[in-house]
């Protein structure tokens, strides 16, 4: 299933996802330009667990405290197909959460679930010398937010079954609900070290998003400021 758009109208300009969906877009084509030497700037701005459990870098050095590569892997991708599909989900879910949040609160609360989402898959594979990057755990944060927030709006999608195609709207919560079980099913059926997808890091995002909403609604609710 591929999300189109969604029926939730938002009452101020989501500037600070569109700047995400920039700053991606921008740092991969600076990617491509670097030709042979693009695993090389992946290995050293990637997120490496080793060298995160280690606080140790390791070749190709980066000359800065390793910690750093928390936040630039949020912002590097491996092929335009991790962009695309990255960018997409954030454009569409992306834009609701942050007229909830407010701008500069959604800034670091996607911020946050980043690394959220990277400590989640720091902790079943501490041992990985291979380099994790993308988005995608900080906008499953941005999912689990939505899924939380709005679990009644509804999703347009493409559903796709060999040649059965159909374009349908479904409720929120089916929608991502089956993104987040399928996220499971995959992260405990393979193997972290046997896989190129980060599915902890879509786990712990989507958590990490769904429980700081819920801890920042009751929070709300209960007047505190």
């Amino acid at each position: 299933m591929i999300p189109l758009r969604d029926n939730i109208p938002t009452k101020t300009f989501p500037f600070v996802t569109y700047l995400l969906i920039f700053i991606n877009v921008v740092l991969f084509i600076y990617e491509l330009t670097l030709g042979e030497f693009t695993n090389v700037f992946v290995s050293k701005y990637g997120c490496i667990p080793y060298e995160i459990t280690r606080a140790r870098d390791i070749e190709p050095y980066i000359n800065i405290p390793v910690y750093f590569t928390l936040l630039s892997s949020m912002f590097l991708h491996g092929s335009w197909w991790h962009l695309i599909g990255n960018t997409l989900f954030l454009f569409i879910f992306g834009d609701n959460v942050e007229d909830w949040w407010g701008h500069r609160r959604y800034l670091l609360m996607y911020i946050s679930f980043g690394l959220i989402a990277a400590g989640l898959q720091i902790l079943v594979s501490p041992n990985s010398m291979v380099p994790f990057i993308g988005a995608s755990g900080a906008i499953a944060g941005v999912m689990g937010s939505y899924f939380f927030l709005y679990p009644h709006a509804k999703v347009n999608v493409l559903f796709v079954f060999f040649f059965f195609i159909r374009v349908v709207w479904i409720p929120a919560f089916l929608f991502l609900g089956f993104w987040i079980l399928l996220q499971i099913l995959y992260g405990f059926l393979t193997l972290p070290a046997g896989s190129n997808i980060a599915f902890f890091a879509h786990i712990g995002g989507f958590f990490g998003g769904l429980l700081l909403t819920r801890w920042s609604v009751r929070r709300k609710l209960k007047g505190w400021r």
